[in-house]
């Protein structure tokens, strides 16, 4: 097997077990917690740090553009065609950057499944020492993924050219 074939695995194996993560883990909340339950309906994760409740979200970060529900599919379509494209061509050229693609879109793909199918995603995760936004695994893949991939491309270092003589 070629060592191009092996990336390829690896890309979709990594994604399929985050979107399988993500939508586990959203069957389970679903399942087992209430909707908008109450503090005592809630579930420690780490206690004093972070508990799982369950909300529904129709928006994007924080509720914003509620209802957009087509809206948010073709953007996903679009980004995914996007990532896709840029493997395809590479235009993605360091390792890190189509890792961080892919794994990007794969977390895009897993709120696209709770749109598709609901019209909202299913949120979970609740900081307890801040008022945060409620998220879950396929946002954490997202924004880690578009956090890592900005500050690294801030902080690459192009390759010094020679001097002309």
């Amino acid at each position: 097997m070629t060592a191009k074939k092996k990336t390829v695995i690896g890309y979709v194996l990594a994604s399929l077990a985050i979107i399988a993560a993500d939508q586990a883990l959203k069957a389970w909340v679903v399942r087992s917690i209430p909707l908008n339950a109450s503090a005592a309906q809630q579930r420690a994760l780490i206690p004093g740090v972070v508990h799982l409740t369950h909300i529904r979200n129709s928006g994007v970060a924080f509720g914003m553009f509620s209802g957009g529900r087509w809206l948010f599919l073709a953007l996903l379509a679009a980004f995914c065609v996007l990532v896709v494209w840029a493997l395809v061509r590479h235009k993605l050229s360091a390792p890190w950057e189509r890792w961080l693609a892919v794994l990007a879109m794969a977390g895009a793909i897993g709120n696209g499944i709770d749109r598709a199918l609901y019209g909202y995603v299913v949120d979970m995760f609740e900081l307890e020492f801040m008022h945060f936004a409620v998220f879950n695994i396929a946002d954490i893949a997202i924004n880690v993924c578009c956090i890592l991939f900005v500050l690294l491309m801030l902080l690459r270092r192009e390759p010094e050219k020679p001097e002309e003589t």
